[in-house]
């Protein structure tokens, strides 16, 4: 519920804005959860800052909530105060970074709620302000708010006395207003929680003060009201309290009982009430701390003074030794400035009758600069993208320096030249950024050394080594390894094979790296380059997809492509020119002379009185083929007269070589070659007619008589094909005969079928047959009939033996299958292969 209270106005200015002249005000504080308020007043308007807060980022955000609080108690909304909506909690991942984490974040509500139960005794013990810093990361983008919580004490611990019973002995002959001081109690709270005071049960001899040391810790000294008689009373008890100032106060209560000596009339006394020392920490094991003395007056047993540590419950003793007899104080051990700052003893000196004075030593532990800084990296990504833009946030760095002031004030920076810088958060944190562009290709990996460094003298650093791995992104197109390729190709080549490859390399990694290759376009205009060449899409082999033909496409280019396989894909061209090689696959093409258009011979007319050199004609030829394979050499194979007639080897002239006598024809024959010079070279044959007239009337004869020789070599072939068939026609009526007579004589046996018998040329038997006695001789032949060129051919095989009168006149030997020419007087003339055609004649003389 609300509560209206009372504030002077002065105290909550900042919050309530002027008084208005009047001394105080009524305010409406509005309690929060986690110990937060807001203000009212009813003069004024509701505030919407917090009164014991600062929100303004980026300084930290401060929360103020008390101990031992519930698991899963809100201590305020974070997402509200770090601006950040509702719907962008899930994005965000608004999540605590800290070394132990006892708060967390409601992924739900944004709310900060508390994570682990939070002793503020244990966290931060003594000291008056606890604190407990830590930072909240946001993703997307990445970003860091330092939040500060304030941990308030609560009453929840009871001062506590070392022991529950106090022995004090007093001499009778103390005077009145004696003090002693008494065992002190501890109480772990802080602030208005802690110890407040020190009560003692009603007593008229004594009575109680309360002192406190130069650390504020408060301690009891009883004062002695009267003078004491042993005689009458030999101990007292008396019950002290210890209250601290909770709101309710807890206490707890020792009892001291004081027994009362006999008299020694002079206790022994320090020379300084007070003992004030300051040492530097780290001092090795026994050094000399501080010589305190004490005078007695008594003398003999009661003037001996011994010296020893007097517990008050801090037990600080142990860390000093104590020499007895000189009152010589030396370290016990080493002295750690962050451990205690200060130390205060309480020493006694007793003398031999009993009798016992203190004094109190305050010794300041001077700090030293024996701490190096630490270096903390959080939030540290596995992989960084190479893409990634400047001024990124990457991971945050926080410095720690156990020791104070100058000596724990920490600076830290980078080593060596990278393209990352670290920018000053907050107090001892940093935010590691980018600082220019990365490249994987060049650099994949990064040693950061983040050197921190305090200013002590000297001073001291730490550093260490942050790692960050640059992630690939595919920023590198394929590269050839040639800006342009050129394959040398024979024509004539196997369709499918390889002709030659490209080669293009990615220095990306994975499928940024994985290349794969195309063809783009061609030079050629009627047909794709694909339908000449193909491409090997992964490893860049180049296969020919048809036989090249020379003759029609010399060279052709191609245009190839690289693409790698990232998203997107990234692309490189080149040239591929290839360049098809000449082989000798074209004959020499006759151009001149030439038949005439009725296939008639044509002739040169040369003058009889043309002199040695004499330009006659001139045989033209061209090759299709280029290079060696196209030079043509002219050659005379056959000449009528080859004495008569020069050829120009390279030039194909026909001069005369001599001139013409009278005993030399009128009419000549060149057979001219020509032939190139591929390998294996390849020819073609024309025949020259020439003649030697005067006038065109003199070279008629000569011309008509050559007509006369060169007939159409087809009509005749089509005479000779029409005998052929006429031939064929009469052999299959032979055969048909003769397969139904053989058929008719299986069924019956008459004489008149007799003469049809088989080796009728052969000599496997005599006598004449019964059927032929007229006088007939019959003859059998195999003729063979084939055309040659269109001429037809006839083959006439000899009789083994002469016919004997009665043998058969039909025979056929099938195991001949070539004979002699008939007919023909020069078969050399026809040495290509014959197709012919055997077939019995028989004929009757």
């Amino acid at each position: 519920m609300p509560q209206r209270l009372q504030f002077p106005v002065s105290s909550l200015s900042a919050a309530v804005g002027q008084s208005r002249g009047r001394a105080e005000t009524e305010i409406l504080l509005l309690e929060l959860p986690a110990g937060r308020f807001y203000a009212q007043s009813p003069d004024l308007h509701p505030r919407e800052e917090p009164v014991f807060a600062s929100w303004a980022l980026p300084e930290p955000i401060r929360y103020s909530i008390p101990e031992e609080m519930v698991k899963g108690s809100v201590v305020g909304n974070l997402s509200k105060h770090l601006g950040l909506e509702f719907r962008d909690l899930q994005s965000r991942k608004l999540r605590i970074s800290g070394e132990r984490e006892y708060f967390a974040v409601s992924t739900e509500t944004g709310e900060l709620v508390i994570k682990e139960r939070i002793d503020r005794e244990q966290l931060c013990g003594k000291k008056p302000v606890c604190v407990l810093d830590f930072e909240t990361v946001a993703e997307n983008p990445l970003n860091f708010f330092h939040i500060t919580v304030e941990i308030e004490d609560i009453n929840d611990h009871s001062p506590q006395f070392s022991q529950d019973t106090f022995d004090l002995q007093i001499s009778e002959s103390t005077l009145p207003g004696a003090r002693f001081i008494l065992v002190s109690a501890q109480d772990a709270d802080v602030g208005s929680n802690s110890l407040r005071e020190y009560q003692l049960s009603p007593s008229t001899d004594f009575s109680l003060v309360n002192r406190h040391n130069k650390d504020g810790n408060k301690y009891p000294e009883l004062v002695l009201e009267k003078s004491l008689d042993r005689e009458t009373q030999n101990s007292h008890q008396l019950f002290l309290t210890a209250v601290d100032g909770g709101d309710p106060a807890r206490s707890s209560t020792a009892q001291i009982r004081i027994n009362v000596t006999d008299a020694n009339d002079n206790a022994p006394v320090f020379s300084q009430d007070v003992y004030r020392v300051s040492l530097p920490e780290n001092l090795p094991r026994g050094s000399p701390v501080l010589k305190v003395t004490a005078t007695d007056k008594d003398e003999l047993v009661n003037a001996e003074i011994t010296f020893s540590f007097r517990s008050t419950g801090q037990d600080f003793w142990y860390v000093f030794d104590l020499d007895a007899n000189s009152g010589e104080i030396t370290t016990a051990e080493s002295i750690d400035f962050e451990k205690n700052k200060d130390y205060s003893l309480v020493l006694e000196a007793r003398d031999g009758g009993g009798l016992v004075t203190q004094c109190t030593i305050e010794i300041e532990v001077l700090d030293v600069n024996d701490n190096a800084p630490e270096v903390l990296l959080q939030s540290i990504p596995s992989v960084i993208p190479e893409d990634i833009l400047p001024r990124t946030v990457i991971a945050l760095i926080k410095t720690r320096d156990k020791d104070s002031g100058h000596n724990g004030e920490v600076s830290c920076e980078i080593k060596g030249k990278v393209p990352f810088k670290i920018l000053s958060s907050s107090k001892n944190s940093y935010k590691l950024m980018t600082d220019g562009p990365l490249d994987r290709e060049r650099i994949p990996e990064y040693n950061i050394t983040v050197i921190a460094t305090d200013k002590g003298n000297p001073s001291l650093s730490t550093s260490k080594i942050l790692t960050l791995v640059v992630g690939d992104v595919n920023d590198n197109p394929p590269v050839f390894l040639l800006p342009s390729y050129v394959i040398y190709v024979p024509e004539n080549n196997p369709s499918g094979a390889s002709i030659g490859s490209v080669s293009a390399s990615d220095p990306d990694v994975g499928e940024n790296g994985l290349v794969s290759y195309s063809i783009v376009r061609s030079d050629l205009d009627l047909v794709p380059g694909s339908s000449y060449v193909s491409v090997s899409d992964h490893n860049g082999d180049i296969f020919s997809q048809r036989s090249f033909d020379y003759e029609q496409v010399r060279t052709f280019e191609v245009i190839l492509q690289a693409c790698d396989s990232g998203s997107p894909a990234l692309c490189t061209n080149t040239t591929l020119q290839v360049f098809v090689l000449d082989g000798n696959d074209n004959s020499p093409n006759i151009l001149y002379p030439t038949l005439s258009p009725d296939s008639s011979v044509l002739f040169d007319m040369v003058p009889r009185l043309a002199e040695p050199g004499y330009l006659i004609t001139k045989v033209v030829a061209v090759d299709a083929d280029s290079g060696h394979n196209a030079w043509l050499a002219y050659h005379v194979l056959q000449a009528t007269d080859p004495g008569l007639f020069s050829l120009g080897l390279r030039t194909g002239e026909v001069r005369t070589a001599r001139a013409l006598t009278g005993r030399d024809s009128a009419r000549h024959r060149l057979l001219v070659s020509v032939q190139d010079d591929g390998q294996p070279p390849l020819s073609a044959t024309v025949a020259l007619h020439l003649v030697f007239a005067d006038s065109l009337q003199e070279a008629l004869p000569e011309m008509r008589e050559e007509r006369t020789d060169t007939l159409d070599p087809n009509s005749e072939l089509q005479f000779y094909l029409v005998i052929a068939l006429a031939l064929v026609s009469v052999l299959f009526l032979v055969t048909v005969i003769l397969v139904i007579a053989l058929r008719l004589r299986k069924s019956s046996n008459l004489d008149e079928w007799g003469c049809f018998r088989p080796n009728l040329c052969s000599k496997s038997g005599s006598g004449p047959p019964a059927n032929y006695s007229e006088g007939t001789l019959p003859y059998s032949y195999n003729l063979c009939v084939a055309t040659d060129q269109g001429k037809p051919v006839f083959n006439v095989p000899k009789c083994n033996g002469p016919l004997n009168p009665g043998q058969d006149l039909l025979s056929f030997d099938s195991s001949r299958s070539s004979y002699p020419p008939f007919g023909i007087s020069d078969s050399a003339s026809y040495p290509v292969k014959l197709d012919m055609v055997s077939f019995p004649l028989i004929i009757f003389h």
